[in-house]
């Protein structure tokens, strides 16, 4: 541990003014051209899915935490410009955390989950960043949806807003993660959802691989992948 580190958690994350205004600023940059939602909420809900899928499948406490904390900074680079978020936002959080004292080694280990969390280019090298890839590729829902005009949705606002319940379930068991979706078929298609996220899909499923554990989607009580 670098001299003078402290040990850094979720509470002093939330907790911190610049944070919490760069994800405000970043979500209202990113509803100004159209997106979904990546604010606070997404941030929060991604942050508690890492962390259980972690301690779930028995990993250590801290390693859960980082999780944690990786997942609720990792969109803060869309404050900068959508294109590259993911790196840019590593840059941002390492630079942040070891301002806040956070040790080295704790420090990379959320930048590299930061880092990596695209599909275009991300890799799960680490329990943690394969947290955040799992959490953050299966958080859609119709509270995703900023567009307030449904005849102005395109096919991401359609498919969120179809989306009635989304949970990801782990069982340690069988070493076996789940994302269950409750979707409303007279809004959007089971095969509009594979036609937007099939990549990110393949993408949790590789981060769950790194785990021990293989991902399915059950989509309206039907098991799909």
């Amino acid at each position: 541990m670098n001299a003078g580190a402290h040990v850094i958690t979720l509470a002093d994350i939330k907790a911190d003014k610049y944070v919490s205004t760069v994800i405000t600023r970043a979500n209202e940059h990113l509803k100004a051209i159209g997106y979904t939602e990546h604010g606070h909420r997404h941030a929060a809900l991604v942050s508690s899915i890492s962390r259980n899928i972690l301690l779930r499948l028995g990993h250590s406490d801290r390693d859960a935490e980082l999780a944690a904390i990786a997942a609720y900074m990792h969109d803060i680079g869309n404050i900068v410009s959508r294109d590259h978020h993911w790196v840019i936002g590593a840059s941002m959080a390492l630079s942040h955390l070891r301002f806040l004292g956070m040790a080295d080694d704790d420090a990379l280990t959320v930048a590299n989950a930061i880092g990596n969390h695209e599909e275009s280019s991300g890799d799960s090298s680490t329990p943690v960043a394969a947290a955040l890839i799992i959490a953050d590729k299966s958080d859609v829902h119709r509270s995703r949806v900023q567009n307030p005009s449904e005849a102005d949705f395109d096919i991401h606002d359609r498919v969120n807003h179809a989306v009635e319940k989304s949970f990801v379930n782990v069982d340690a068991e069988t070493r076996t993660i789940s994302l269950q979706l409750t979707i409303d078929t007279s809004s959007s298609s089971v095969m509009e959802y594979f036609e937007i996220f099939l990549s990110r899909m393949v993408m949790a499923r590789s981060a769950a691989g790194s785990l021990g554990c293989s991902f399915e989607i059950v989509a309206n009580d039907q098991r799909l992948a």
